[in-house]
């Protein structure tokens, strides 16, 4: 654990408690997208998600900002002026963390089962690695390299239970959620660079309202597309209740409580959480979604989760 520029750390049992919202938080996420797609296509779904994340957080960001919450560093006395930097910033962490994250997580689950997805999204912190390697910011060792056969090792096995067919729909998600997780990792090892310099509702504010101009004119086209089939009355009231619940939970809580963590904590270090999220959404999803588990996913799961347990523990030890 680290000290903030802004003073001591909070104690372990509030970064403890944090985290643990967070995952309880997005693991719920996963059964959420799950309801949503049953009642909206995948491009429908994923669009909604993202501008609906950010439409959310005007009234969230308004609200808390008036308030004076010194966990997370909110000042509305002070005052600043944004720069083309800030928005610069702004943009190319909601891009990554808001826009490719969001979207492919949403859309990835329409193809492929919770337990994978959750497995996928389980490995950030092998993805924040490959990152802080390639950008020089951590250095390779054999053990880290054992750390990554031995987890793509697991999404190997994962992905052989529906068959190697690159037609398999399975497969197609798994790939897409990877995309997304990648993107979520690349947020966090750019956002760890900025931590210091913005509050984190202001961060987390900004990057959604990016995130979402980014996605907007597809969600746009979507909506006018099922206004023209004449869809929207037919659309239930738990899939507008699961994006609701993806855009305030899934999105501004979660994300308003990562970058708070941020501050005082490593990305690997905060990315070491989801050891416990491929848990806890496998188990919503085998009791909510009737979703079957075997001995494939165990396997894999298990292999995958390892390899970041023995990466991490190098990374720990150094």
């Amino acid at each position: 654990m680290v000290e903030s520029s802004k003073g001591r750390a909070p104690s372990r049992l509030v970064i403890a408690s944090a985290i643990g919202l967070i995952v309880v938080i997005w693991a719920i996420n996963f059964i959420a997208a799950k309801i949503g797609l049953r009642s909206f296509a995948p491009l429908t779904m994923a669009s909604f998600r993202v501008c609906g994340a950010g439409l959310v957080m005007i009234p969230f960001y308004l609200g808390l900002k008036t308030l004076r919450l010194p966990a997370f560093d909110i000042r509305p006395d002070r005052r600043r002026v944004f720069t083309r930097r800030d928005a610069w910033t702004f943009l190319y962490l909601g891009f990554f963390g808001v826009s490719v994250n969001q979207f492919c997580f949403t859309l990835g689950l329409h193809y492929t089962s919770v337990s994978h997805s959750a497995i996928i999204v389980g490995m950030g912190p092998i993805y924040i690695l490959i990152l802080a390697v390639l950008l020089r910011l951590e250095r390779a060792t054999w053990h880290k390299a054992v750390g990554l056969a031995i987890a793509f090792t697991g999404v190997a096995v994962l992905t052989s239970e529906g068959g190697l067919s690159t037609h398999s729909p399975s497969l197609l998600g798994d790939a897409i959620t990877m995309t997304g997780s990648l993107g979520f990792a690349t947020y966090a090892v750019l956002g760890k660079r900025v931590a210091g310099d913005y509050d984190a509702l202001t961060m987390t504010a900004y990057n959604h309202f990016a995130g979402a101009l980014v996605v907007l004119p597809l969600a746009v086209r979507q909506a006018w597309l099922l206004g023209a089939t004449g869809n929207w009355r037919a659309v239930p009231w738990p899939a507008w209740a699961a994006i609701l619940y993806m855009g305030l939970f899934g999105s501004a809580v979660a994300y308003a409580l990562y970058y708070w963590l941020l501050r005082y904590l490593e990305a690997s270090q905060l990315g070491a959480f989801t050891y416990l999220l491929p848990v806890l959404a496998s188990i919503l999803g085998i009791l909510t979604l009737g979703e079957k588990g075997s001995w494939t996913q165990v396997v894999g799961g298990a292999l995958a989760l390892g390899g970041v347990y023995w990466t991490e523990s190098s990374r720990v030890s150094e």
